[in-house]
């Protein structure tokens, strides 16, 4: 039988029924009460009972993908269709934080079918809705969850969390919306006995305060007392708030705690500085911690908390530069255009050419100044025109590598105080290799390790990292990954070799080419056939995976066009690809502005 502080009439399923009716329906339930990561239905399990939620949130599992393909709130049925096709559970729901769920016994049902035959109306009506939005997925999609309701902010480390963090957050966040910030001694206030949290009561008034704001922050004790451990288990994210300066990093009970709880998705580090600076040492924050992502703050610059509230809210603006040999130049003077037009990115990231420049960009770099580094790298130094004997790459790699090295110094991608990741193919394990820790000369260096020209990076690990355009030349997936929200995107179109009116067999052996090349009178009737540099090049651009299937309706697509006859590795004409870039972006942006693109929408609301 359902408890008594259960009210039927408050839940929306239940909505139009005679309180004799709900008295008759009452009697038939039970209530059952499910901590944060408790599994309420497992997949091929049989469907004996359905279930009702009255308080929490679930999240739905197909199979072992780890990816959620949906989430159930208060009011819904769970397992309703295997219930009633009288099959096996579809999929496995678990719990996302401390839930209340009402259970209906298939003998229960049956008799209230019997005897209160409307219980079938709001039963078909949700049976209707499922199967419609079952129809329009032919497959099994990952989809992002909505923004969370419910942050549990604790202390990293051993210096509690500074008030000033927590005042620049609240009046962030009250411009956008409702919100609450609760500690112990306001929920003391309301319920009294902190050894009533767990209790029926304290998680209905939990979860009704979702009800009445739009996000609500539960501020952590320093120890691990009864009411951080009831913050931790209701949030849907954890904010881990740490010293960057403290000497000791070590992770402290309430840390450890949310650690063993919550999934590394719903853990976000979050270092704050009293002011900007270099930062240096990051790397011992992350080594025991394994969170989806970090964040730098400094308390003296609201835009950095201003940042961080996005990441939370699922509205960061990314960056995703794609590779493409010296046509990368573009993304120079896109970037410009971009940033003329008031963009301001939280995240970038990038494969190749493109992870090179995203770093720049996250560094603070001006276009400027990039074009004279590109200068340096590839026409004062010719860094990729250096020929050596082909025992482990065409080209000698060791003045490139010294020549990143010192344009992007030792500093660390966890350093950097805007979030930046480069992508490469890891051969060691048939996969994407995001780089999101580490050297940022060497991260660029593996991504843009092409296959044949220079020879591959082997990290700590002794993975074998080459370029990463032959998995995905565009990481727009990848950024999905780490944030939700809009990005804009800078691609090309992979130029195509034109077709040769050329017998195969005029091409010559061994012997005949070196005649030919000794003899510059013979040298000009070589055939007009590509080399092996270019067909290298092209065909990396060939096997680059379609992304198109990726772009949102909120993203912006951008593809200037490459000059007819240049070559992935005519970085001498980097200049002038800029220029084009930046043409091509101002006219494009203008022409999306007028079309009221998303983002250039916000982007003029926010302006």
């Amino acid at each position: 039988m359902a408890s008594d502080d259960v009210s039927l009439d408050q839940i929306d399923i239940f909505s139009g029924f005679a309180p004799e009716q709900l008295e008759q329906i009452k009697a038939k339930l039970s209530i059952v009460r499910l901590s944060r990561n408790e599994v309420l239905l497992r997949q091929g399990d049989p469907a004996d009972a359905v279930y009702i939620c009255v308080t929490g949130r679930f999240l739905v599992f197909l199979d072992r993908s780890g990816h959620s393909i949906a989430e159930i709130g208060p009011g819904s049925l769970i397992g309703e269709v295997a219930f009633f096709s009288g099959g096996t559970r579809t999929a496995t729901v678990i719990a996302e934080r401390d839930c209340i769920v009402l259970k209906l016994s298939r003998e229960d049902f049956e008799e209230l079918a019997r005897t209160a035959p409307a219980i079938w109306t709001p039963i078909a009506k949700t049976l209707a809705s499922r199967l419609a939005y079952a129809n329009t997925i032919r497959t099994p999609v990952s989809r992002p969850l909505p923004p969370p309701r419910t942050v549990a902010i604790c202390q990293g480390g051993g210096t509690a969390v500074p008030p000033g963090f927590l005042s620049l957050l609240r009046e962030i966040f009250e411009e956008q919306g409702r919100v609450a910030f609760l500690g112990s001694a306001d929920v003391k206030n309301v319920l009294y006995d902190a050894n009533a949290l767990d209790g029926t009561q304290a998680t209905q008034w939990f979860n009704t305060l979702e009800t009445r704001y739009d996000i609500v922050f539960y501020i952590c004790d320093r120890e691990r007392s009864a009411w951080s451990e009831k913050a931790i288990r209701q949030a849907d994210i954890v904010l881990i708030v740490g010293r960057h300066a403290d000497g000791d990093t070590s992770m402290n009970p309430v840390e450890r705690f949310a650690f063993a709880l919550h999934r590394p998705r719903n853990l976000r580090l979050v270092l704050w500085h009293a002011s900007r600076a270099t930062v240096r040492g990051t790397g011992r924050w992350l080594a025991d911690r394994p969170v989806h992502i970090h964040h730098h703050v400094a308390l003296d610059d609201p835009k950095d908390i201003a940042r961080l509230s996005r990441f939370i809210t699922g509205k960061a603006l990314g960056l995703v530069a794609a590779g493409g040999g010296a046509f990368c130049a573009a993304h120079i003077g896109l970037y410009r255009a971009l940033t003329e037009e008031g963009f301001e990115f939280d995240i970038i990231g990038g494969t190749s050419g493109g992870g090179a420049m995203a770093a720049a960009f996250a560094l603070g770099a001006s276009p400027d100044d990039i074009a004279e580094r590109v200068e340096d790298i590839f026409v004062s130094r010719k860094a990729l025109r250096r020929w050596t004997w082909p025992r482990y790459g065409l080209i000698d790699h060791k003045v490139f590598d010294a020549a990143l090295a010192e344009h992007y110094t030792d500093a660390a991608i966890e350093d950097m105080w805007l979030p930046y990741f480069a992508a490469s193919t890891n051969l060691s394990r048939n996969e994407l290799h995001l780089h999101r820790r580490g050297k940022i000369w060497e991260a660029i260096r593996a991504s843009g390790s092409i296959p044949g020209l220079l020879p591959p990076f082997f990290n700590d690990r002794g993975d074998i990292l080459v370029d990463g355009a032959l998995i995905d030349n565009v990481p727009l997936n990848a950024m999905r990954g780490l944030k939700d929200g809009p990005n804009v995107v800078i691609c090309f179109e992979a130029p195509r070799l034109e077709q040769l009116n050329l017998p195969y067999a005029s091409l010559p052996s061994r012997k005949e080419l070196l005649m030919h090349l000794l003899s510059p009178m013979h040298r000009k009737n070589l055939p007009k056939a590509p080399g092996p540099r270019t067909i290298l090049m092209r065909s990396i651009a060939a096997g680059r995976r379609s992304f198109e299937a990726q772009v949102d309706r909120l993203d912006l697509l951008l593809m200037p066009p490459v000059p007819h006859g240049t070559g992935a590795l005519d970085w001498h004409l980097h200049r002038e690809i800029a220029r084009i870039g930046y043409e091509y972006g101002k006219a494009e942006l203008a022409r999306q502005k007028s079309s009221r693109h998303p983002i250039m929408t916000a982007l003029r609301d926010k302006g």
